[in-house]
């Protein structure tokens, strides 16, 4: 009796792959093809400058401390200069950011603690790195300015 169950259990199963079979294909030849994503996707981190091209992030902290994961790393400093020759918009800015994507859950409670709007989760998902010290974005790499959105992207309307 037992065999008979395990023969209608796999016959059945059969049936569903052959009733899918015939089915359109909505695989994507990626590298070929656009990637269609959504707007409130989240994916690599961005700096983000003013108007006048001029850091937003003021250094404080309160990204960091929003990570579940710890992977924000911050270090703070005091521009005294005026304002036209200042790196931020404020006096304060930060002189080393630095997001560790081998932590980094993309749950985007940092993005939401910014009080500035100075980091923003952007559309990039490609995260192929061959070494660990590689998975750690410095703020060169995170600025805005120095950033390139894949082309192989599409926003979803």
């Amino acid at each position: 009796m037992a065999v008979l169950s395990v023969i209608k259990a796999i016959a059945k199963g059969l049936a569903l792959t052959a009733k899918h079979i015939p089915q359109d294909r909505i695989t994507i030849q990626y590298p070929d093809e656009p990637v269609l994503i959504e707007r409130r996707f989240r994916g690599l981190h961005i700096l983000n400058l003013d108007e006048n091209g001029k850091e937003k992030c003021v250094g404080c902290y309160l990204c960091a401390i929003a990570c579940p994961a710890d992977a924000i790393y911050i270090e703070a400093a005091e521009d005294p200069r005026p304002y036209e020759e200042r790196i931020g918009v404020d006096r304060r800015y930060a002189k080393v950011y630095n997001i560790d994507y081998g932590k980094c859950i993309f749950c985007g409670y940092c993005e939401e603690a910014c009080p500035e709007d100075a980091i923003t989760m952007g559309p990039d998902f490609e995260l192929a790195w061959e070494r660990r010290e590689d998975m750690i974005l410095t703020k060169d790499k995170l600025l805005a300015s120095n950033r390139k959105i894949s082309p192989r992207l599409k926003l979803i309307p």
